[in-house]
């Protein structure tokens, strides 16, 4: 990924003779994707024909992609979208890349370690490189007090860290 692109989707398979194909999406829902009218497939730069779905999955058509050969070419791609085209994330809502790399502390200014991966799910799951090894936690309520990708920090209840972390 470019410092100037967001991963939107991933591509999982071709999608009938056409060249569509199928797309796992990052976003908050597959309409999102509606909004773009090109998506960098692999680092290929594509013009986006059309966009359909719902939810976590979208299928697309992109120009070039003209027959099911094609589109087996993209399985398994990232799709990005210029960061500058995205949508602003609703109140409280981020991108996992503005969220990599942040430090993440107690309330009480303790360092707990630094976020490697969010792994998307009902509940994000946070992976933290610390002193001693990874740290994954759920970020269940009541777990994360603030979040300022701005200033590259998060900030964690202790307790409520301690009993949801692994």
């Amino acid at each position: 990924m470019r410092d100037n692109t967001l991963t939107v989707a991933t591509v999982l398979k071709p999608q009938g003779i056409r060249g569509e194909i199928k797309v796992k999406v990052f976003m908050d829902d597959a309409d999102d994707l509606k909004g773009f009218s090109r998506l960098f497939v692999g680092g290929e730069e594509y013009s986006v024909m059309s966009v359909r779905g719902s939810g976590e999955f979208a299928y697309l058509v992109l120009r070039g992609i003209a027959d099911r050969n094609a589109a087996e070419t993209l399985r398994g791609k990232d799709v990005e979208a210029l960061r500058s085209e995205c949508p602003v994330p609703p109140e409280g809502r981020y991108y996992i890349a503005d969220l990599i790399g942040c430090k993440v502390e107690s309330a009480d200014g303790a360092a707990i370690g630094e976020v490697i991966s969010v792994t998307p799910a009902a509940t994000d799951i946070y992976t933290l490189a610390t002193a001693k090894g990874e740290v994954s936690f759920a970020a269940a309520e009541g777990v994360i007090e603030s979040v300022s990708p701005e200033e590259r920090r998060i900030v964690v209840n202790k307790k409520r860290f301690k009993e949801v972390s692994v």
